[in-house]
């Protein structure tokens, strides 16, 4: 959601930036950033503090970070595209889950003035960052959130005593780096659009990112998510990641450019 539908992620950084002035602290880089987006909060915040080394305690950054995202997070807007894409998919018989790390307080901040947009979503198919059921330690780039949200979907079909979909059906659309993974070793087709600044940063290293293969441990990571993948027994759908231009993902920079035909899905 943050950087893919709502310009969070610039929020983000305003937010991390004010205080890193506050603490003679250089602004936060994107190669930083990057290892940043899409993590559950948690994970997030560690990173950040092994970077930022801020001269204050944490419960007194984590305040005044609390208090700058209260003030901007209900400013947030959809991103170009955002709008259309989803009253498309909507209107064309696409269901759709939402899937974030983000977690229940904040996600209201930033999405209660924008309820024509989220209304496409049904409730009990919006899967948060603090979801119980999502294990600790397993947000992005572990695959289980997207594993939850196509759960939730074939809940209701079965119900209604309807065909499942399966994993490989369905289209995850990221910005993050983490969360193309999450999608490729959930066994599903990933759709990135990154946010510009991102997409410079893993400038020459596409195609790995659209692998599931660029979060970071090249082979050794490769290795381990197969191995995860042998013991859940599922193959595909149990952590295994892609390879370079198996034709599973694809790079979209900005969502005005997706082209609902590649899928089947007629405007």
């Amino acid at each position: 959601m943050d950087g893919l539908l709502l310009d969070t992620e610039d929020i983000y950084t305003l937010c991390n930036n004010v205080i890193l002035r506050e603490c003679n602290r250089p602004d936060l880089p994107w190669n930083i950033k990057a290892q940043l987006q899409g993590r559950p909060g948690p994970e997030a915040a560690e990173i950040f503090h092994a970077w930022a080394q801020l001269p204050i305690p944490r419960a007194e950054y984590i305040r005044k970070n609390t208090e700058l995202q209260r003030k901007h997070f209900p400013s947030a807007q959809p991103l170009p595209g955002v709008p259309e894409l989803l009253q498309t998919l909507s209107e064309s018989g696409v269901h759709l889950a939402l899937a974030t790390s983000s977690h229940t307080a904040n996600f209201k901040l930033k999405t209660l003035h924008l309820g024509s947009l989220f209304h496409l979503f049904p409730e009990d198919r919006k899967i948060l960052g603090d979801d119980p059921r999502i294990p600790p330690g397993k947000g992005k780039p572990a695959p289980d959130i997207y594993i939850l949200a196509l759960e939730t979907i074939n809940r209701g079909l079965r119900m209604d005593g309807k065909k499942e979909i399966k994993r490989e059906e369905c289209l995850v659309f990221e910005d993050s780096v983490p969360g193309v993974e999450a999608g490729r070793r959930a066994g599903m087709r990933v759709v990135w659009c990154p946010h510009p600044r991102l997409l410079k940063e893993y400038r020459g290293r596409e195609k790995e990112v659209l692998a599931g293969l660029a979060n970071g441990g090249g082979d050794d990571q490769v290795k381990d998510v197969m191995e995860e993948a042998a013991v859940g027994g599922e193959g595909k759908g149990r952590g295994w990641p892609g390879t370079r231009d198996d034709g599973w993902a694809e790079l979209v920079p900005c969502l005005e450019d997706f082209q609902f035909s590649r899928y089947g899905i007629c405007k």
